[in-house]
C-alpha cells in the first residue's frame, strides 16, 4: 500500500481505505476462482494496482466521464480506477463469467457506486465512452475493430477521445497502422525496476454513429 501513496500522496480517507483492502480482498477470491497469478498475488500493489494507475498519471478522468475497461480479468485496471476518480463511470466487461463474479464481489465489498461489470464479450458492448481502457488484451488492430464505433463525440479531455492501452515491449511495428498514436513510458512516473518496458499507449478515435 505504501508504494500507492509514494505515487498519488492527495487520497481522501476513504480512497486510502478502499486501496488498502484490494491485497486481503484478492487473496480471498484468488483462493477460489484464479485470477491473478501466484506469483503476482504477493505483488499485487506494484504489479497490478500501481501499473493500472498508471493510466491515472497520462490521463485525470473528470466528473461525469464514461470508461470502458474490455477484458478486465480481475478488475484491472478498472477496478483502480475506480477508486482514483469516484465521480466517473466505469463499465466493466469480460469475456469469462466467473472472471466478473470477482470484479463485482471486489466493487461491492469497497462500495463502489460507479463500477458496473458484465459478462459480455467487446464487440457487443452497447454505449459510447469518453475512453476505452485496457491491459493488453489482444493486439492493436484487433481492439481498435472492436471499439471503433463505441466513442463519444464530445471531447471533455486534455488528451482525444479513444483507447488508453498498457502494453509493454516495442510497440512499432503494432502501431505501424495508427499514426496518432502516442505512447507515454510509465519510467516517466514510476521508478520501479517493473516498469521499464511497460507503456500507456494513446490512440485517438473519431466518433463514427
Amino acid at each position: 500500500m505504501e508504494i500507492i501513496l509514494r505515487y498519488f500522496n492527495n487520497l481522501s480517507e476513504i480512497q486510502i481505505q478502499q486501496f488498502s483492502k484490494l491485497e486481503n480482498l484478492y487473496k480471498l477470491w484468488n483462493a477460489q476462482i484464479n485470477v491473478i497469478s501466484r506469483k503476482d498475488i504477493d505483488d499485487l500493489y506494484l504489479r497490478h494496482v500501481l501499473h493500472a494507475l498508471g493510466i491515472a498519471k497520462v490521463q485525470e478522468f473528470k466528473p461525469g466521464s464514461k470508461i470502458l475497461d474490455i477484458g478486465t480479468g480481475g478488475g484491472f485496471p478498472g477496478i483502480p480506477l475506480a477508486i482514483m476518480f469516484p465521480e466517473s463511470d466505469f463499465y466493466l466487461v469480460d469475456s469469462i463469467g466467473k472472471k466478473i463474479k470477482v470484479v463485482q464481489a471486489v466493487a461491492d465489498e469497497l462500495g463502489l457506486k460507479n463500477v458496473k461489470s458484465e459478462h459480455n464479450r467487446a464487440e457487443k458492448v452497447k454505449g459510447e465512452f469518453d475512453f476505452i481502457v485496457s491491459r493488453a488484451v489482444t493486439n492493436m488492430d484487433d481492439f481498435v475493430k472492436w471499439t471503433k464505433k463505441k466513442v463519444a463525440k464530445k471531447q471533455n479531455h486534455e488528451l482525444k477521445n479513444g483507447i488508453l492501452y498498457l502494453k509493454g515491449g516495442d510497440l512499432n511495428e503494432e502501431l505501424q497502422n495508427f499514426p496518432k498514436a502516442t505512447i507515454y513510458d510509465l519510467t516517466n512516473y514510476f521508478e520501479e525496476d517493473f516498469f521499464e518496458t511497460k507503456k500507456v499507449v494513446h490512440v485517438p478515435l473519431k466518433y463514427k454513429p
